[in-house]
């Protein structure tokens, strides 16, 4: 039986056991590392304040409600007792088509943004144009994601998902709010 556990699978050799348990050691080892960079980035300290408080815009809560567009400033994205905002750079530029990876990690987002937004608020911006982000959403089903179109600021290309030539970058990043304001904490580099 192997050095983790007294268990073994039908007809395993004690070659193969061997091998998983260095696996299974290598594996342990990577979880530990992976605690140890978590840590770290818990540990990191508030970063820049934020730019400005960019002004985007934004449909209805109501994905099928197509003529609602509103203004919503950065500083309105936190609710009340919610002092963490995560927001995802959708590769989406005006014009362009919606990037397929972003659009598979939008469809598992959308399930699980009613669980995340219990603790943190949690918003999606493009730089297309907020009728043509909610277009795309109706297709895909995006019924739980707060889609904002970033196409009138500069927050793209202030917090990474922008480069200076226009090509989009999938970013997450997270800002804190406090006492001192609205600070970015993380980004996905």
């Amino acid at each position: 039986m192997g050095q983790f556990h007294g268990l073994g699978l039908p007809g395993e050799s004690d070659a193969y056991r061997a091998a998983r348990d260095r696996l299974l050691a290598a594996e342990m080892d990577l979880r530990r590392q992976i605690e140890a960079v978590a840590a770290q980035r818990r540990e990191l300290p508030p970063g820049g304040a934020l730019k400005e408080d960019y002004v985007f815009s934004e449909g209805a809560a109501e994905l099928a409600d197509r003529e609602t567009v509103r203004q919503t400033a950065f500083s309105e994205l936190f609710d009340a007792g919610k002092d963490s905002l995560v927001v995802y750079g959708f590769m989406y530029a005006p014009g362009g088509e919606p990037c397929p990876m972003c659009t598979s990690f939008l469809d598992s987002l959308n399930g699980s943004a009613p669980h995340i937004s219990q603790r943190i608020n949690l918003a999606v911006a493009a730089k297309a144009p907020i009728g043509t982000i909610r277009d795309w959403a109706r297709r895909r089903g995006w019924s739980n994601l707060r889609l904002l179109s970033s196409g009138d600021t500069s927050y793209n290309s202030d917090y990474l998902t922008e480069t200076p030539d226009g090509s989009q970058v999938p970013v997450l990043n997270v800002f804190r709010r406090d006492d001192g304001g609205i600070h970015h904490v993380y980004t996905t580099e």
